[in-house]
Parts: structure tokens; sequence; C-alpha cells
């Protein structure tokens, strides 16, 4: 029954054709359909044509893409929210399009952070499509939104640090996708909330667990009965968010500060910090005799890699270390 609502609900997803192009672009497979993606340019929108990416579409507009960077910053990934004109809204395409990159990242070894950042001025994400939803009924919308919270799941439980950058509103599932997310950069001048209970909802896809786990119970409460929206620095004071910055001309602000948190992470031994997270996530959940065994567990594992060995060759050295993620 549960196959069958999917093929109902859920509309072809978005495929891709390669077309030619050098041989410096790296080709993703994802679902059987090659992405090409150029990782050089850095796209003012989601447009193949205005963005100069090699890949054509097929089957409907994009609404989530990834692009690779390059250079210096290989092993950085950016995931890219790009529904124009429904302002980023959790409706099927995007959350299936999201959840097939995802998927692709989450084997990957290649890729040492993830950026989850918006192409749409002055929006991260403007949570749920409500005109789709409009259209369920009661199983249907049930459906749906356990789709959703398997999503933020997903996006939680990848190996790789995970960062959110919000130039713009984050609201209702929008700022649930930023709370999945490990780290989370803003402007001053984003808005961000969990706005359910003003639409006679409550917070469904992890927002209601994450949220008390990030700023205490006592405040969490506050912000989900009352369905407040707080600024950039609002959310930086109560530990919402990890940094807040100035917004620029170009509302780009706290995508430049993910950027460059990332690329304090992107030196680091890879292994060693999938594994400080893993420690990290499985830690918390549980009481601090069993978290010191996770600890215990997730070191002995990085003690035979050979970053570890480098690490110390390179401290006695006095050199930087050349880590390869083994």
């Amino acid at each position: 029954m549960a196959a069958v609502l999917r093929r109902l609900l859920v509309p072809s997803c978005s495929r891709w054709r390669p077309v030619a192009v050098p041989l410096k672009h790296r080709v993703l497979h994802r679902a059987g359909a090659p992405l090409l993606a150029e990782g050089s340019r850095s796209p003012a929108a989601c447009s193949r044509a205005e963005s100069g990416w090699q890949h054509t579409q097929v089957g409907g507009s994009v609404e989530v893409d990834l692009k690779r960077l390059e250079g210096q910053d290989e092993g950085i990934v950016e995931v890219l929210m790009c529904r124009h004109q429904a302002r980023n809204a959790l409706g099927h395409v995007f959350v299936s399009q999201m959840r097939e990159l995802v998927s692709t990242l989450s084997s990957d070894s290649a890729v040492r952070v993830v950026i989850f950042r918006s192409l749409v001025p002055g929006v991260f994400c403007a949570g749920a499509d409500l005109k789709e939803r409009a259209l369920m009924n009661n199983s249907q919308s049930d459906l749906f939104v356990h789709g959703l919270r398997s999503l933020m799941t997903q996006i939680a439980s990848l190996p790789t640090p995970t960062i959110a950058a919000m130039d713009g509103v984050a609201l209702g599932g929008g700022l649930e996708l930023a709370l999945a997310c490990d780290l989370r950069t803003a402007s001053h001048s984003a808005q961000m909330g969990l706005i359910e209970t003003t639409r006679g909802l409550l917070p469904g896809a992890g927002g209601s667990q994450r949220l008390p786990r990030m700023v205490g119970v006592t405040l969490a409460k506050e912000l989900i009965f009352t369905g407040r929206r707080v600024g950039g620095q609002t959310a930086l004071e109560m530990g919402l968010v990890n940094r807040a910055v100035e917004a620029n001309q170009t509302g780009d602000a706290a995508y430049k500060e993910a950027l460059a948190l990332a690329r304090e992470i992107l030196p680091q031994a890879p292994v060693a910090v999938r594994l400080a997270k893993e420690a990290i996530n499985r830690g918390v959940e549980v009481d601090i005799g069993s978290a010191m065994a996770i600890e215990r567990m997730c070191y002995a594992r990085v003690i035979p890699t050979r970053d570890r060995k480098e690490g110390m060759a390179a401290f006695i050295e006095k050199r930087p270390p050349r880590y390869i993620g083994e």
C-alpha cells in the first residue's frame, strides 16, 4: 500500500543526460543517471543556461543540484537549493531530488564537507509547500511528512560534517533542514523559526526533537509554542547557529562564512573527523558511561589509519600533515 501511495504522490524525479564536456569535469552517478558538475564556476542561478553547467535535464525542473569545488577546495561539496518560484518550499520533487543527492553523498569517500545553500535570493527554505499539502488527504499528508522526517534523518546521518548557510528565511521545515546539519551560519538579516503552531501543526520533520537538544528544553518550548521568528544575531546568542555575520550586497554573507568554516575543517584528517562526528552524535543520546564506550570504539578505529601515522610524523618533522583519508 505504501508503495502505491508513493507512486501516486511522487512525480518522476528529474533525470540528466550527459553532453560532451572536457575531461576535467567529474562525473557523479546517481540512480543510474550521470550528473556532470563543473567545480570551478559559481552559478548565480539554477538555470542550466545561466550557470554554464555542463549537463542538461530531462523530464522536469531541477530544484536541487550539486556542485563539487576544485583546487584547494577539493573535498567541499555544495548542495544547491534552487526552487525559485516556490522559495525552496519542500514539495514532492524538491524532496525527491534532495533525497537522491544526499544518498549519493553518503557513500562518497571523496567528500570532506557538505554545505547546504540556497540560490534563491533572500530565502534559505520557506518550509512546507502548503499548496501541495492542501491537496492531500490525511493519510497522504502523514505519509509525506514521514518521508520528510526520513530525509532530515538522512541528512543528519551523513558521515561528513555538514553546514547550513542561511542567507534568508528558514521557516518550519526549512529550519528543520538546517537543524539536521552539524553546523549553521546565518546573516544578521536572516529570519528563522519553527512556525508550525501558527498553521495548526507542530514541527514534524525532527524540529521538536533537535531544537531542544540544541538550545535547551525551556527555550525550545517557548520558540515552538509561540511560533516566534528570530534573526541571525539572536539565533547566535541562543546557540541556534554557530556564526552570524552582517549581510552583504550580494546576499551570500552566510554562505561565505560557511565556506570559510568548511576550509577550516578541510585540512584535518578525514577519517578522524568522521569518527569524531560519530562519537559525538551517538554519545549525546546515551548515558555518560555508554558514551565513553562509544568514544573508545571510535578511537580504536582511528589508531590503525595511515592518517594517524602521518599526523604523528608531521608533528615530529615540524611540517604540515598530508592526509589522504585512509
